[in-house]
């Protein structure tokens, strides 16, 4: 007898992740396997690859098949990598859980360090901030366009239409590569805000939905991630901006850092605030940064 049907997305990563909620339901409500089901819903961020997700409709190409199943009873669950979903989400939907955060990190592929790679060289990305954080260390960088799912984009790589690419630790670990790259120290490259984590929303009406997962919610993952999110929301950021932010819990004390850069990298702000959980940390150094980051820079925030 099925107990709860989990929408996923079909990738290998989404695949693997979608059976971490699982095997997270089960261990936690003493369910069996099959009593979970996976739901595999193909998105429009799946189908088009030819282009930047800024110019097709954003993050919400992740999210919006996964979001007309759930509000249309179909699935009573979604798996979502954190970072691929939009600041703004539905009134009727909630994040519900997230599972402990993975390495936070980005691994380079094709170079030990970004002052390693080729003078002039090709580096394959589809994200505004890997692109702009790249290019503040490296101008003379050639960035392409590159998507696809982890192996696509490994092959192009193998192929040579890349010199380098850059992919997050927390996806390749999960998907038994972690072999693959050299992770980059987030002094150096601050992530994606929510990179690592990995979400499950439910219908908020959907009470006995909400109270299953709350057995399997990570707290730290979730607040941190909550902090990483207001900002996005405080700074009206969406898939143009090269925004990066990592929080970080010790006991009751929550740090937030973030980095905001110029499509090219050439101009940046950085800062980083603390403060106790619940505190509004994400709007108070939203306002910091944009007060201080040069015109290049607020304009991409439109300040």
């Amino acid at each position: 007898m099925i107990r709860f049907r989990l929408g996923t997305r079909g990738s290998p990563l989404a695949l693997t992740q979608a059976n971490m909620v699982r095997d997270a339901l089960c261990a936690a409500h003493g369910w069996s396997r099959d009593q979970v089901e996976l739901v595999v819903i193909r998105t429009t961020g799946d189908r088009v690859q030819d282009r930047a997700l800024a110019e097709i409709g954003g993050k919400a190409l992740w999210t919006k098949e996964l979001d007309r199943a759930l509000l249309g009873e179909e699935i009573d669950a979604a798996v979502h990598s954190m970072k691929d979903v939009e600041t703004v989400r539905p009134d009727a939907i909630a994040i519900a859980a997230m599972l402990p955060r993975a390495d936070v990190r980005d691994r380079l592929i094709g170079a030990t360090s970004p002052v390693d790679l080729p003078l002039h060289a090709t580096l394959g990305t589809s994200s505004p901030r890997r692109r702009a954080q790249m290019l503040r260390h490296r101008p003379d960088l050639n960035v392409v366009l590159l998507r696809g799912n982890v192996e696509t984009r490994l092959a192009k790589l193998a192929a040579g239409e890349v010199d380098a690419t850059l992919l997050a630790a927390a996806g390749l670990d999960r998907l038994g590569r972690g072999e693959v790259g050299v992770a980059v120290p987030t002094d150096l490259m601050l992530p994606a805000p929510a990179q690592g984590a990995v979400g499950i929303e439910v219908r908020r009406a959907d009470s006995t939905a909400l109270v299953r997962l709350a057995a399997i919610d990570d707290a730290p993952t979730h607040v941190c991630v909550a902090a990483e999110r207001a900002l996005l929301a405080a700074l009206r950021a969406d898939c143009h901006s090269p925004v990066a932010a990592l929080a970080s819990l010790a006991g009751e004390t929550l740090s937030l850092r973030a980095e905001l850069l110029s499509e090219d990298g050439v101009h940046s702000v950085e800062g980083a605030v603390e403060g106790a959980v619940g505190e509004p940390l994400g709007d108070r150094l939203a306002a910091d940064l944009l007060a201080r980051a040069p015109d290049p820079v607020r304009r991409l925030f439109g300040a």
